[in-house]
């Protein structure tokens, strides 16, 4: 809104940092804090008066879990709210990538919100069917997919090589709809513990940001050997307003948590990263810089695949973050080592720039 509006004014005077996406994105990240730090304990309040028992919680999962009874779901809400006002505000109302990476945010968000709501109404942790959530899922990744590979190419570049492409031709729209499903999913996996998907979340949000404002140059592509997509810039700022929500949100998500985000806030947060991922051609490095989100999907595939078969468990318990806890770990130290991997998986990630 204010970038249209500075366009129109011809940019004069202290409009013309408006033109800036790097101006843009630290104004969006400021802005979605702030709103995110403004209504976060009423919203909480809120949500504890109308939930009453809170989310439910598994009586098979780990007993310390037994004593957040009572804390409020759906926080995921809070996340939305802050980031598409401070997107709205600050974006180019004009860029196709963010209007599909928002479709999926709230597409995602809505889809959380209905499961999230029928755990709390129905006082059970079953939530809407795995096969009707799915189907809701590739709807939406389905239309965003179609959306964003209109604007760019159907190739698939592999990372720490600007040599090797993988050309998919159609079969990309697939590919890009399990990315964006695939992601959302992995981060509401994660999300099991306070503060343990948020901060990883707001890292590769980060990572991202970095790597979207680099492709989005035909100079610095050019220089590091990077696909460039033309306009991807701008989803610098989309990453930007992620960060500042979640920053906002893991304000009051912090040990002893007074908020859980729930499915609505890390479906919409993963599906989010997997269309950024898609727009900037980076995919593959999604799943590096996401690596952690990566981990606590296949523990838990593994874990069912194995179990269905022999009877026997290969972990404790899954999603692997519960396998620590069954160990005698902290729920503290597994946040805080697992916040460790997620940095040096973005570090990794970004050293996939390579130089020519």
């Amino acid at each position: 809104m204010l970038y249209l509006l500075a366009e129109w004014l011809g940019f004069e005077g202290i409009l013309n940092l408006v033109r800036y996406q790097s101006f843009r994105a630290g104004a969006t990240l400021m802005t979605a804090l702030v709103i995110g730090l403004l209504i976060g304990e009423r919203f909480i309040n809120f949500l504890r008066v109308r939930q009453g028992k809170g989310q439910p919680i598994r009586l098979d999962g780990p007993q310390s879990h037994l004593e957040k009874r009572g804390t409020p779901t759906m926080g995921g809400l809070m996340i939305l709210v802050s980031l598409t006002c401070a997107l709205l505000l600050w974006m180019d109302l004009t860029s196709p990538f963010v209007w599909a990476c928002l479709a999926v945010t709230i597409g995602f968000g809505v889809i959380g919100f209905l499961d999230d709501y029928d755990k709390v109404s129905k006082n059970s942790h079953a939530g809407v069917p795995a096969r009707v959530r799915l189907l809701g899922e590739f709807v939406v990744a389905g239309v965003a997919s179609a959306l964003i590979v209109s604007q760019i190419n159907t190739n698939v570049y592999l990372p720490f090589t600007s040599d090797l492409v993988i050309p998919l031709g159609p079969a990309y729209y697939v590919f890009a709809a399990f990315v964006i499903v695939g992601a959302g999913n992995a981060v509401n996996l994660t999300d099991g513990l306070d503060g343990l998907a948020t901060m990883p979340v707001i890292i590769a949000a980060g990572t991202f940001a970095i790597i979207c404002y680099l492709v989005g140059r035909v100079d610095f592509s050019s220089y590091l050997g990077i696909p460039h997509v033309p306009g991807a810039g701008e989803l610098a700022i989309f990453c930007a307003a992620i960060m500042g929500a979640g920053l906002a949100f893991l304000w009051f998500n912090a040990p002893p948590a007074a908020v859980f985000m729930g499915d609505t806030g890390s479906l919409a947060l993963g599906g989010a990263l997997g269309a950024i991922a898609v727009a900037s051609h980076h995919e593959v490095v999604l799943g590096i810089v996401g690596g952690l989100f990566v981990l606590e999907a296949v523990s838990v595939i593994v874990q069912v695949f194995w179990y269905k078969r022999t009877g026997r468990r290969v972990f404790r318990m899954a999603p692997i973050h519960h396998h620590f806890e069954q160990l005698g770990w902290k729920e503290s130290k597994v946040v805080i080592r697992f916040w460790i991997i997620a940095i040096v998986l973005a570090l990794i990630g970004l050293s996939t720039l390579k130089l020519r």
